[in-house]
C-alpha cells in the first residue's frame, strides 16, 4: 500500500509539473471582455425592469431561497463557456437572511479589512486600500484548494449603488490577479499576472441586496476567466477551474449569512 501511495504521489507531482506556465492571450481577454459587456447590459436591463431579483424569476427557486436554502445555478447550460485558450465561468446564487437589515448587510460586505475573518478559509488576507464614497479599492489574498492548492494576490475595484430605500447593487472587477509561488516560505514570490498556471485570470462579481419578508435577500453572479483544460490533465485541472467557481460562490453566500447577527 505504501508503494502504491508513493506511486500515486509521484504521478501527481509529474502531472502538476506538466501543467506548465501559460499566457493570457489577447484574443482570450477580448472574448472575456465581450462576455462581460453583454452580462452587464443584461443586468442593467434587469435593474431597469420590474424583476429586480433573480430569485423571483422562478416560483420553485423563490420558495427554496425563502425556505433557507442557498441556491446556486449556472447562468448558462453548464457553468462555463469555451473561448479561445480559455474558459469563462458564470454562476449565480442567492440566500435569504432572516432578521437581517439592509443596513447591517451592507456594513458587513463593505468591511473589507474583516473579510479575512468573515470569509475563511478562502480569504487569507484582506485590506481596504482606498475608499471614495461608495467606491472601494480592495486587496484580497485568496486560497483555492481542491487537488491542487493555489494562492492568489488580487486587487479589485468595487462600486455600490443605491436603488431605493430597500434595494442596493454592487459591481466588483478584478484589476490585478497574481499567482503566488511558494506561499508562506522565505522564497515566496508572485508570478507575472497573465503568465502563470492560469487558474484565475479575471474575477467579476455582481451583487443585489433587497430587504423584505422580514430579512434580506442577497444575490451574487460571479463571472471568472481561467485557462482551458489541457488534454490528458482534466482530472487535475477540472476540480480547480470547473468545480471551484460554484463552490466558492456557495461558500461566500453561506459565510455572509453566518456572519450577520
Amino acid at each position: 500500500m505504501q508503494a502504491a501511495a508513493l506511486s500515486l504521489c509521484g504521478l501527481w507531482l509529474l502531472a502538476a509539473s506538466d501543467i506548465g506556465i501559460v499566457e493570457l492571450k489577447p484574443q482570450t481577454e477580448q472574448a472575456f471582455n465581450r462576455y462581460v459587456r453583454e452580462t452587464e447590459a443584461r443586468l442593467d436591463q434587469q435593474t431597469a425592469g420590474t424583476q429586480f431579483l433573480w430569485t423571483d424569476a422562478a416560483a420553485d427557486r423563490q420558495r427554496a431561497v425563502r425556505g433557507g436554502q442557498i441556491v446556486v445555478e449556472p447562468k448558462n447550460a453548464k457553468g462555463d463557456v469555451s473561448i479561445p485558450d480559455g474558459l469563462i465561468h458564470d454562476w449565480i446564487g442567492a440566500v435569504f437572511i432572516p432578521g437581517a437589515t439592509l443596513e447591517r448587510t451592507l456594513a458587513l460586505v463593505e468591511d473589507y479589512d474583516q473579510h479575512k475573518r468573515f470569509y475563511q478559509p478562502e480569504v487569507r488576507d484582506s485590506k481596504l486600500l482606498r475608499r471614495d464614497g461608495n467606491e472601494y479599492k480592495v486587496f484580497l489574498r485568496l486560497l483555492k484548494k481542491q487537488v491542487l492548492t493555489v494562492v492568489l494576490n488580487t486587487d479589485h475595484d468595487v462600486r455600490y449603488t443605491p436603488l431605493g430605500p430597500t434595494r442596493w447593487k454592487s459591481e466588483s472587477h478584478s484589476t490585478r490577479i497574481a499567482e503566488v509561488e511558494n506561499p508562506g516560505d522565505h522564497d515566496e514570490r508572485e508570478l507575472p499576472p497573465g503568465r502563470d498556471h492560469g487558474f484565475l485570470w479575471r474575477l467579476n462579481s455582481y451583487w443585489r441586496f433587497e430587504e423584505r419578508d422580514g430579512g434580506v435577500y442577497v444575490e451574487c453572479e460571479a463571472v471568472s476567466l481561467t485557462r482551458s483544460v489541457p488534454t490528458g490533465l482534466g482530472w487535475l485541472i477540472n476540480p480547480i477551474v470547473r468545480s471551484l467557481p460554484r463552490e466558492s460562490l456557495a461558500n461566500t453566500l453561506r459565510e455572509t449569512r453566518a456572519a450577520l447577527p
